[in-house]
């Protein structure tokens, strides 16, 4: 999927998003790990993400990958659930942190829904935790509305339990 070209400072900046592929394992997981630091809370579960666990939400969902000019610079992942395989959760969603502020992981966000629609999914979900409650906008802008009466599946019992936001396709 092209994204757009943006301009910072006086070059063109090609921002393109593409369909993880299993040997972009490692590369997600590494990612995943620079995105989180210092953005999310040291117990998050993403700070200790592994080439073997993207690996393994590859082949049971799927992903994508944001590239400036080539070089990653952020992913996202889904996931269906195990007991509705028509509705997906979205996983690990982030950006570099020199990348931020620009609107990038709209792009993410945005191939993840055009993705489930093209795939007849009925329904999209996501966690956000409870350090991170100014994301709620964000999805909110994408349809996403407050689900309170679901449980996130990923949910790490040792922190408080993110807010579950769902879209329904």
């Amino acid at each position: 999927m092209d994204g757009d070209s943006r301009r910072g400072g006086a070059e063109a900046v090609n921002i393109v998003v593409r369909e993880a592929v299993l040997d972009d394992a490692q590369c997600m997981a590494d990612l995943t790990r620079a995105c989180w630091a210092g953005k999310v809370a040291v117990t998050s579960s993403g700070h200790r993400e592994t080439a073997v666990r993207v690996r393994q939400n590859l082949q049971d969902g799927g992903g994508f990958i944001l590239l400036s000019d080539e070089k990653p610079i952020g992913s996202v992942r889904w996931m269906p659930l195990d007991s509705e395989p028509d509705t997906w959760e979205i996983l690990r969603m982030g950006v570099l942190p020199e990348y931020r502020g620009q609107h990038l992981s709209q792009h993410l966000l945005e191939a993840v829904i055009h993705h489930a629609m093209v795939a007849d999914v009925k329904e999209l979900r996501l966690a956000v935790r409870a350090d991170q409650a100014r994301l709620l906008d964000l999805y909110a802008a994408y349809g996403f509305e407050l689900a309170p009466e679901l449980e996130y599946t990923h949910a790490n019992p040792v922190e408080p339990p993110p807010a579950v936001m769902r879209r329904l396709l």
